[in-house]
């Protein structure tokens, strides 16, 4: 007599839930060692929107975004995408434009239980246009803009250069970096991440602070300034022209790093 071994329906399912779970998990493993990159799309995505007013307004997520004028007059969007699902629906990314506040919402859809998602945007905005951006996760790089520009990301660094008219640049989690800036009021604000902000002509008042990170001011040194500096935890070194009765205001805040102002050299 043959003694089969005894197997309830519970136990039968749960064996099958355990191996289905090891195959989860050994295939998100896969696709994590792999990883998406919006740059291995070799036939991106090109859209043109018609803007009406004098500033454009792009909503961004989960995508690394770059910025920089174009000669059409039109906003000019290329989009790079890879993405993948292993166990849930299809990613995609969509694109949508409203004309009646020249907004740009860019959106990236990738979820379930294993998911592998990249997404990269290019925007070419017409010279002499101002620049809002708001991103909620993904790096901004903005160069060579004359009208002033509105950045503020929650997860992600930004990167500016060359640009003229307000800056304001606000990150909740990120390094901050702008150079070649010629504007006269200049805001920029990070509550995890260093700031290096180089300013090319002397500026009417500039207020920059960051939670927990290193802070470096580079100014002219044809001017003299009103300067305000504080940290709770850090060196303050200034080594640009003070008055106190100057024109041009400086305020620099860390609560927890180095803050630092300097001539250019």
């Amino acid at each position: 007599m043959t003694v089969r071994p005894f197997r309830t329906a519970r136990g039968a399912r749960a064996v099958r839930g355990l191996a289905a779970a090891a195959a989860v998990v050994a295939v998100a493993a896969t696709a994590t060692a792999c990883g998406a990159d919006a740059s291995d799309d070799d036939h991106p995505d090109h859209r043109s929107f018609a803007l009406h007013g004098t500033t454009l307004t792009v909503d961004s997520d989960d995508s690394a975004l770059e910025l920089v004028p174009g000669d059409s007059d039109q906003v000019k969007v290329t989009r790079w995408f890879k993405g993948s699902t292993v166990v849930g629906s299809d990613p995609k990314v969509t694109w949508k434009w409203q004309a009646d506040e020249d907004r740009l919402t860019l959106r990236l859809h990738c979820s379930g239980i294993v998911t592998d998602c990249s997404a990269r945007h290019r925007v070419e905005v017409p010279r002499g246009i101002a620049v809002v951006v708001r991103s909620d996760d993904g790096s901004v790089r903005a160069n060579d803009f004359k009208k002033g520009l509105d950045i503020a990301t929650q997860d992600g660094s930004v990167h500016v250069e060359n640009v003229s008219g307000p800056l304001r640049l606000q990150g909740d989690d990120g390094s901050l970096h702008a150079s070649g800036v010629d504007a006269r009021k200049v805001s920029v604000r990070s509550k995890d991440g260093s700031v290096h902000l180089t300013l090319r002509t002397v500026p009417d008042r500039v207020e920059a602070s960051t939670d927990d990170g290193s802070l470096t001011l580079t100014l002219p040194g044809s001017a003299t300034y009103r300067v305000s500096t504080h940290t709770d935890d850090g060196g303050v070194h200034v080594d640009v022209p003070r008055d106190t009765h100057s024109a041009h205001r400086i305020s620099a805040r860390s609560q927890d790093g180095e803050v630092t102002l300097r001539t250019a050299n």
